[in-house]
């Protein structure tokens, strides 16, 4: 078993809502120059989960199961931030108070936490109705691998994940390996919030490296990819990641991920896993 700080994080309460989808009048324009007018961020998404394709919604940045924020920004900020993959969510108020799910992902810019439930529950939830996260996760250290970062991983999913130890590095279990040239939008930003986007409009890479059969919450490695602290393309560098929202039509967007685990130099080594999923982990 890895050796982690685990027993020193805290667990705190942090509280969002979940949030209505928003619009734009102007819509949006596509990489070929169209302008489009269709769903996407917020609200309760009914058909769309963890562990479905994200390829191929007629929608953009659609984001799977239940949209929250808290609305005073100071508080989202947070909200999101403390808040990692995997840890337990809360209705606290509505139809469906009591209920609990899980969380899948942080959506950069928007500022989204997106929340698993299972159907019966979500039939019951409505825009304002209350969420509160367990937060814990951050600052999460893997003691005999200071070369690798954490961010955004509770340990209730770092236990689950395929992850083996071999010749001084890690061995992960993904569903996709990501050539780093093909991160787009969310370049740059920190690392303990948000995502940044995998770009599908290269026809013949996404053959190759089977990205049109990407899944809501899958885990996978992004290589030359530096996430440890600002998202960057550095040589031999890893990022395990996981997909939180659907692809895009805009130039510079696609399948968003979030960073669970980021190293420099190559000490993780990715092998595909069918089951690396957050719906394999914590829903079947």
């Amino acid at each position: 078993m890895l050796k982690t700080n685990e027993k020193t994080l805290p667990i705190i309460s942090v509280q969002g809502q979940v949030v209505n989808p928003s619009f734009s009048k102007k819509g949006k324009m596509t990489v070929d120059g169209d302008i489009i007018f269709m769903p996407g961020t917020g609200g309760v998404t009914y058909n769309a989960k963890i562990g479905d394709c994200c390829v191929g919604w007629t929608a953009d940045h659609l984001e799977p199961g239940v949209t929250t924020r808290n609305p005073v920004d100071a508080y989202n900020d947070a909200y999101v931030c403390y808040s990692c993959i995997g840890n337990e969510a809360k209705v606290m108020s509505g139809d469906a108070k009591g209920r609990k799910g899980i969380v899948t992902g942080k959506h950069g810019g928007c500022e989204h936490l997106m929340i698993y439930f299972d159907d019966e529950t979500m039939e019951l939830m409505a825009p304002d109705d209350k969420v509160l996260v367990k937060a814990c996760g951050q600052g999460l250290a893997l003691t005999d691998y200071p070369g690798i970062i954490t961010r955004n991983l509770s340990p209730a999913l770092l236990h689950k994940m395929n992850i083996t130890e071999k010749d001084g590095k890690l061995v992960v279990g993904v569903a996709k390996i990501v050539p780093g040239c093909l991160m787009g939008s969310g370049l740059g930003s920190p690392s303990a919030s948000g995502d940044y986007d995998i770009t599908l409009f290269d026809k013949g890479l996404v053959a190759e490296y089977g990205l049109d059969k990407l899944r809501f919450g899958d885990i996978v490695a992004i290589l030359d990819a530096d996430t440890r602290y600002g998202r960057t393309w550095q040589t031999g560098a890893v990022t395990i990641g996981v997909v939180i929202h659907s692809d895009c039509m805009a130039a510079g967007h696609g399948p968003g991920v979030t960073t669970l685990l980021s190293c420099k130099t190559p000490l993780i080594e990715a092998v595909i896993d069918e089951g690396a999923n957050l719906a394999d982990y914590f829903v079947k």
